[in-house]
């Protein structure tokens, strides 16, 4: 069993996702336009929420219907200096493990996976 800080985080997280729209700005196999990097799943944000960079709070997208919250992986980067969140909806065991090493491909950029315990 949970502690309930964990299940009320999630639980949260869940409100958040269902009151915002999620937007789709670079989909799976689209290049990155500054960096040139491609996208090995579709990536976004929720519409209408604030992250470190000033965006909304970014997300990714996967194949499993409904695209439950199954995660998170936090992020550092040390070449813009800034941490931040990417929530995991709907992503597959196998998704997950293609976009974490996404986002540790760089010398710059690390991700760390935060796996939700309990079922959405």
């Amino acid at each position: 069993m949970l502690p309930a800080a964990n299940r009320d985080f999630w639980r949260a997280l869940d409100a958040l996702i269902a009151q915002c729209e999620i937007v789709i700005d670079r989909p799976k196999g689209s290049r990155h336009p500054k960096y040139g990097h491609v996208y090995p799943a579709d990536y976004g944000y929720l519409r209408g929420t604030s992250s470190m960079d000033g965006g909304g709070i970014d997300l990714w997208t996967g194949s499993l219907p409904g695209l439950p919250l199954v995660g998170m992986i936090v992020t550092v980067d040390r070449f813009k200096r800034d941490s931040e969140i990417k929530l995991l909806l709907g992503l597959t065991a196998e998704e997950i493990e293609t976009v974490l090493a996404f986002h540790n491909e760089s010398d710059f950029m690390k991700g760390l996976l935060i796996r939700r315990e309990e079922e959405p």
